[in-house]
């Protein structure tokens, strides 16, 4: 006698087995970031993340500051150029003595993109820069040790990394020095003179800068990026870069547009120099007073200086933003905590006739985070998180961020919040915590 099969059966057992399906890695890693694209979108569409905005609660009382800072507590919208940047090192550049050559391109490494990969830029162009030297790694050598991700083993690799949005300068830097047998620096306040003087001694460099670009969501909006530095031509006055993104290898950038304020004045003129240990005087002598990471910084705030004196408007924001940033290297955070306050001030007042406001700045830099905290504004560094982390972003997964709010929380007196924060923070980054031995935005600005 034949058992019938109840039908009733059907949907249930399809709906487990649709379910087990989904759940399995080859599956699961193909479809969540559709979903996750989809989710986003809806939220972006409510809750439009560039209408997000900050609003610092003010200065505290002078005395409440880290001993060792200015005690100005009041912003001016045209601040008084005083700092005048220092002699560092006795140190001359070795291209002194004879012109520069009108154009250099420098040749011998492999081009890396970013393409299918999340948030590769940082790898692709450490990649670069490392192959240059006579590494023989790939861009995801440099993301596992760097860019991680969630370790889900329901995902692939390239899934995991995924939540990091952005590698810091100072992950690269540290990799290359504590993983291979390279070397590697960073300094601030650089520009088309040094950046020359570099290339003409035969040392690329990795400079973090900004751009605007018509995104997944389909708008124009500010995002971060690297670029590889690896050539100019004065006749066109154009630096060549190697753009791991839509532009592509020797890519020209015109000087004037490569120094503008939304572009590497947005990361206060942030670079990076990856080179062979037996060099480094030679690097030293082309660096020049830039050898000081101090001196870099003060001159990185005399430029961000004026750039406020010049200019307007979201252009006055990043070199208001560049300012805050040159004083947390400086470790002057009240000075810092007041530029970054006039930044936020700027930024909040741009209207709908503006550019879009660059509400992924926070993503990729942590200056305020320290200017606020060392200033003794721990509620300003729980609520500009609280801000990054759910209006500017479709998931909470900026570890710095969660971070910096756990130790804010801390100092409050929230200590299960600032151990949730820094579970967190290790969640999402696997044997991550900021080692740079200086305050500064953790943008290496450890020289060695």
């Amino acid at each position: 006698m034949k058992t019938r099969f109840n039908r009733k059966w059907i949907i249930p057992i399809a709906l487990v087995l649709g379910v087990a399906a989904f759940f399995l890695p080859p599956v699961y890693s193909r479809v969540m970031p559709r979903i996750e694209a989809l989710q986003s979108s809806i939220k972006y569409w409510i809750n439009p993340p560039e209408e997000a905005v900050f609003q610092p609660a003010g200065p505290v009382p002078t005395e409440t500051a880290v001993s060792g800072t200015s005690s100005t507590q009041t912003p001016s919208p045209t601040p008084t150029l005083t700092l005048t940047p220092t002699p560092g090192p006795t140190l001359t550049p070795t291209v002194t003595s004879t012109p520069l050559p009108a154009s250099v391109i420098l040749k011998g490494f492999r081009y890396e993109d970013q393409k299918n990969r999340w948030n590769y830029c940082g790898p692709a162009n450490l990649s670069m820069a490392l192959n240059y030297v006579g590494w023989n790694g790939n861009r995801d050598v440099v993301a596992k040790a760097i860019k991680p991700g969630v370790q889900d083993p329901k995902l692939d690799f390239i899934m995991q990394g995924k939540s990091d949005v952005n590698v810091m300068p100072f992950e690269m830097v540290e990799f290359v020095n504590d993983e291979t047998e390279f070397r590697a620096l960073s300094r601030l306040g650089g520009d088309i003179d040094l950046a020359k003087r570099l290339l003409a001694a035969g040392f690329p460099f990795i400079a973090e800068k900004g751009y605007y670009e018509k995104d997944y969501t389909g708008k124009v909006a500010w995002l971060g990026h690297y670029q590889f530095v690896t050539g100019y031509d004065d006749a066109r006055q154009e630096v060549i870069v190697q753009d791991t993104w839509n532009d592509g290898p020797n890519f020209r950038i015109k000087y004037d547009e490569f120094m503008a304020p939304e572009a590497w004045l947005s990361f206060d003129n942030l670079f990076i120099v990856v080179y062979k240990p037996e060099r480094e005087s030679e690097l030293m002598q082309v660096l020049g007073p830039y050898a000081d990471p101090m001196w870099a910084a003060q001159t990185a705030l005399t430029m961000a200086e004026e750039h406020i004196l010049t200019t307007t408007g979201i252009d006055q924001f990043f070199a208001w933003f560049a300012k805050g940033t040159s004083h947390v290297t400086l470790q002057q955070y009240a000075d810092a905590a007041i530029a970054y306050d006039r930044a936020f001030s700027i930024y909040n007042s741009l209207g709908e006739d503006d550019v879009q406001r660059p509400y992924r700045m926070m993503w990729y830099q942590t200056g305020p985070y320290w200017a606020y905290y060392y200033a003794g504004r721990y509620m300003d560094v729980i609520n500009l998180a609280n801000v990054t982390l759910t209006e500017t972003i479709s998931k909470p997964t900026i570890e710095e961020s969660i971070y910096w709010r756990g130790r804010a929380k801390y100092m409050i007196g929230d200590t299960p919040g600032a151990i949730a924060d820094y579970r967190e923070a290790l969640r999402l980054h696997p044997n991550w915590g900021p080692r740079s031995t200086s305050a500064g935005t953790r943008t290496a600005v450890r020289a060695t």
